[in-house]
């Protein structure tokens, strides 16, 4: 089976919606249920609405998406799991979220704050392999050992690059804050 790029998947969806939304959907369909469910396990209909809402979000991101030459794949995933956790708590203040469900409720930030934003475009900069490693390690929550089973890779390796990539991208963001600062 001939992967859409990125590239081709964006011009489609800007000039051929219908066709663009379905290309999206056999391309990383997967990957995005795969996300939305990892966060809402036991929501079927939530996690198909999820699923709708980050399709129609790609729809209308496309774009913008295409002009900043940004990676569709590791803009999907910030968004499925970013929409699955604005369901999941609107979920759990209606009362459908049992309470032992919400008690992991601290360790999800309500909005992404300016440097969590920053951070996420670094990560999208990353090259291959390391920003599929770092999105299906932070934003899959995958374990190293199935990371490096998928990439065919070593657990040593992955780990190796994880960390490796956490040094570049925390000098990276250091360097993002000091040309801030310099403009301000």
């Amino acid at each position: 089976m001939h992967t859409v790029n990125d590239r081709e998947l964006l011009a489609l969806l800007c000039g051929d919606p219908q066709a663009g939304l379905a290309a999206v959907l056999d391309n990383y369909g997967a990957m995005i249920h795969a996300i939305v469910r990892r966060v809402l396990p036991d929501a079927d209909q939530d996690a198909e609405e999820c699923v709708a809402d980050v399709l129609v979000s790609a729809w209308r991101h496309a774009p913008q998406l295409q002009r900043d030459a940004r990676s569709l794949k590791g803009w999907l995933c910030v968004t499925a799991r970013n929409t699955a956790i604005t369901r999941w708590r609107a979920l759990r203040r209606s009362g459908t979220v049992p309470l032992d469900e919400a008690a992991g409720d601290w360790m999800l930030t309500p909005q992404p704050t300016e440097a969590e934003e920053i951070i996420q475009g670094l990560v999208l900069d990353l090259d291959e392999p390391d920003r599929t490693i770092f999105l299906r390690r932070y934003y899959l929550l995958e374990p190293a050992r199935e990371i490096a089973r998928r990439l065919h890779m070593t657990e040593h390796n992955v780990n190796v690059r994880l960390s490796r990539g956490r040094a570049r991208l925390r000098q990276r963001f250091i360097e993002t804050q000091r040309e801030e600062i310099r403009h301000a």
